[in-house]
């Protein structure tokens, strides 16, 4: 499982003109998942992620978490994560979980972030066209991969 992670003060999901997802304060997570991922994955990058310490004190240092802030989160689907780039110059995704496989996990990843943040997360619409909007706070991101635990 490969995440992007990004503070933000604002985000949105937009699919076919209807806003689905819209947040403030807090974090906007595009989210790949790949064949062998499993609930290990899940568990030990929705626990990393809230517990993250990436938002500022009252002295401007990054020192508090997503808990910590009570912020908001969305999670969006986005199989484009595991693109191989090496040869030519289209990508492939032959990494990426087929939809069979990965929906199921990223709705589990979604139980399981609700259930460590103790409240509800924004998302995306699995498989739709999306128009993703946000406001990068920072600019702050990062990147996780569950297979190098970084």
């Amino acid at each position: 499982m490969r995440a992007v992670i990004q503070r933000v003060t604002q985000a949105s999901v937009t699919v076919e003109g209807s806003k689905v997802s819209e947040i403030n304060n807090g974090l906007l997570i595009l989210l790949g998942i790949e064949e062998n991922d499993s609930q290990e994955d899940i568990n030990w990058l929705s626990a990393k992620i809230t517990k993250l310490r990436i938002f500022n004190d009252e002295n401007g240092v990054m020192n508090k978490s997503l808990i910590a802030i009570n912020g908001d989160a969305i999670v969006v689907s986005q199989f484009t994560l595991f693109a191989a780039t090496k040869k030519g110059s289209r990508p492939s995704y032959m990494r990426s979980a087929k939809p069979e496989i990965s929906n199921p996990l990223y709705q589990k990843f979604i139980t399981q972030f609700e259930q460590d943040l103790g409240k509800k997360v924004g998302t995306g619409v699995f498989g739709a066209d999306m128009k993703v909007q946000l406001l990068n706070d920072g600019p702050v991101t990062i990147i996780i991969d569950t297979k190098n635990k970084e």
